[in-house]
């Protein structure tokens, strides 16, 4: 896979000139940073999956699936969930009740995975 990636003092914009290029390079001071250095990386849509288990089945036991069929997977109950974004496991968490009246759940993060250029999902 071949990752390329225009540098961030190319970008035109406000900002743009060799004093950006060098605010860019050196590493951000302590402190809020400024809301116009992020905007265009923030706003990159991203997709969030919880994975609650896998399994694996022949086709024709697939095909046999209806309605109230249950699928059992290779996790247990209280076994953390995997976060994945864009492919990639984050992080691990507990599925969690966020709100009983309108049936929502949600996960607490447990344990945020180290990153590895190989641990796509998938």
């Amino acid at each position: 896979m071949d990752d390329t990636f225009e540098p961030l003092s190319d970008l035109s914009g406000p900002d743009s000139g060799p004093e950006a290029a060098a605010a860019v390079a050196a590493p951000a001071a302590p402190g809020p940073a400024s809301p116009q250095r992020y905007d265009a990386i923030l706003s990159i849509p991203v997709t969030v999956q919880v994975v609650l288990g896998g399994t694996t089945m022949p086709v024709s036991n697939l095909m046999k699936l209806g309605r109230g069929a249950v699928v059992s997977l290779d996790q247990k109950v209280g076994d953390p969930v995997n976060i994945v974004v864009n492919g990639r496991i984050i992080a691990r968490g507990e599925v969690v009740v966020v709100d009983e009246e309108t049936a929502r759940y949600g996960v607490s993060l447990t344990e945020i995975v180290a990153s590895s250029r190989d641990d796509r999902v998938g």
